[in-house]
């Protein structure tokens, strides 16, 4: 399968073309940036001279159509919006990673992202597709890739979600390294800001929250509500999410350990971590694996949850290659068989 990338020089871009550069039924046709077209990639990143380098072109959806069987959109939310509309009046299948055609609802994506939406006969076009519980469509070529934090929080919650296990209340405390903040700079990313530092950032105003409270009331519509916070810490990359949630009626912790084991079986990219065990984040970083631990208090009955992925890769790139395998039929772990890279 020839692979098109546009927004090759973001962080997203870069880990696409990192991941994509050794898997072994997809090849890289070409590498796309208006901002930097004429330029090799390695005039930008040096790191990639003489490994994948390559000529990044203009986006010109025609010249795309005509050389890639499928287009990866690493831009910003705001312009993939704008970018995928050719693809999709030409039936050319699409994986995007931004926000942009995650909801059917273009005022709710105008309230949340401050945003023009793309206008709905589009929207309906995406499938919002989380790899893990990945349902071949009629529209699955085109694909909405979730949010890094949706990501943490709804492999997180799912086992419990989808068993109708919790009483009502969702609380979430999610933390991000600055690579989630994106290469553009912004005072709350300047080094001097995030270094020894730790941020609270849109308290009840994440753009993840609608994304994940519509994705748990699909699995059951009692979940429509979240409390939200999100914390910026000073590492690279990374997430680390912690959510609290008062059971419905009172389980062992083994009951509760089969339930996550069951769930996830024969997910390859979904760690239940050992019983009272709980997950670190260098464990998964620089993998595409989302590593999960929980921990209950019989007395208050309520279970806490850890859960821990790298934001740039199953948050974001490598996640998109699992819908990529997915929806190509080719074996789900192609190109993403990474050992973390902990030290």
């Amino acid at each position: 399968m020839d692979v098109s990338i546009i927004g090759s020089t973001g962080y997203g871009g870069m880990e696409l073309t990192k991941l994509l550069h050794k898997h072994p039924n997809a090849r890289i046709s070409s590498l796309h940036s208006d901002s930097a077209a004429g330029q090799m990639l390695s005039e930008i990143y040096p790191h990639t001279d003489g490994v994948t380098d390559m000529l990044l072109r203009p986006v010109e959806s025609d010249w795309i159509v005509a050389n890639s069987d499928i287009v990866l959109l690493a831009t910003p939310s705001g312009v993939s919006s704008r970018l995928a509309l050719d693809f999709v009046d030409k039936k050319h299948p699409v994986i995007d990673l931004s926000g942009d055609f995650r909801f059917m609802d273009e005022k709710l994506y105008e309230k949340w992202y401050q945003k023009k939406s793309a206008p709905y006969r589009y929207l309906k076009e995406f499938t919002y597709q989380i790899p893990e519980f990945f349902k071949k469509t009629a529209n699955s070529r085109f694909i909405s890739n979730p949010g890094c934090y949706a990501t943490a929080v709804l492999l997180g919650l799912a086992p419990l979600v989808q068993n109708n296990l919790i009483e009502e209340t969702i609380i979430i405390d999610a933390k991000s390294g600055l690579s989630g903040a994106g290469k553009s700079l912004s005072q709350s990313s300047h080094f001097v800001n995030a270094h020894d530092n730790m941020t609270l950032y849109k308290a009840n105003q994440h753009q993840h929250i609608p994304e994940i409270t519509q994705q748990l009331t699909a699995w059951s519509a009692t979940y429509d509500k979240i409390q939200f916070s999100t914390s910026l810490i000073p590492v690279s990359r990374g997430i680390f999410c912690t959510m609290y949630v008062q059971l419905r009626e009172k389980k062992s912790v083994d009951n509760l350990h089969d339930i996550y084991q069951q769930t996830y079986l024969n997910k390859k990219f979904v760690r239940i971590q050992p019983k009272e065990r709980l997950p670190d984040l260098k464990q998964v970083v620089g993998s595409n694996y989302c590593d999960i631990g929980m921990v209950y208090n019989e007395k208050t009955n309520v279970l806490m949850i850890v859960s821990v992925i790298d934001n740039l890769i199953k948050g974001a790139a490598g996640q998109a290659i699992q819908n990529l395998n997915l929806f190509a039929g080719f074996p789900e772990d192609d190109g993403l068989d990474l050992v973390p890279s902990y030290f």
